[in-house]
């Protein structure tokens, strides 16, 4: 049995009112939430942005977090990819993209996603990927690795949007049982 993650304590604390756990959640998490961030919207300001909108989300709601349904960083995950994938198409629709200035973007640091692979939780979760059909990994890869909306995932897999989103369902819910019963 795994310990309980330190996010998750936190998370319920900041529930709870508590101000200083907000203060060490936002320590502990920002960094990766910001990666994950720059990595769907190809923009550090845009990221920036998705971040604070995170945060404030999360001082008003984090009460609803439930354990029992995922992890504390999957919740915080799945906030700030919501919020980069509004933003970013907020953005699309008011300024045409700078792909010259886009391309200069460069990150040499690890992203989440590769300090999340160093982990036993990146170990357990990159083994329930493997274990998924190929079609309902390269759903949540270019999803929730990627950042694809549903509708982008249905145009690079060739296929039909219903099909996609019943992958992705479907490939949730084996994450979740996968992860969530050892």
């Amino acid at each position: 049995m795994l310990t309980p993650e330190p996010t998750a304590g936190l998370l319920l604390a900041v529930g709870r009112g508590d101000r200083d756990a907000l203060a060490a959640l936002y320590r502990e998490a920002a960094p990766h939430l910001f990666a994950l961030a720059v990595r769907i919207t190809r923009q550090s300001s845009i990221a920036e942005e998705v971040v604070q909108d995170v945060f404030v989300a999360v001082a008003r709601k984090a009460q609803s977090y439930d354990p029992s349904r995922g992890t504390a960083m999957a919740w915080l995950a799945t906030i700030t990819r919501n919020r980069a994938l509004d933003l970013t198409a907020r953005a699309r629709r008011t300024t045409a993209l700078d792909d010259a200035r886009t391309g200069r973007l460069v990150d040499s640091d690890p992203d989440a996603f590769e300090r999340l692979a160093a982990t036993e939780a990146g170990r357990r979760l990159r083994a329930c990927l493997e274990a998924l059909p190929e079609t309902q990994r390269r759903a949540i890869v270019l999803a929730f690795f990627d950042g694809a909306t549903h509708e982008e995932v249905a145009a690079r897999l060739a296929s039909p949007l219903g099909t996609v989103k019943s992958w992705v369902r479907r490939a949730l819910i084996r994450l979740r049982d996968c992860l969530g019963h050892d």
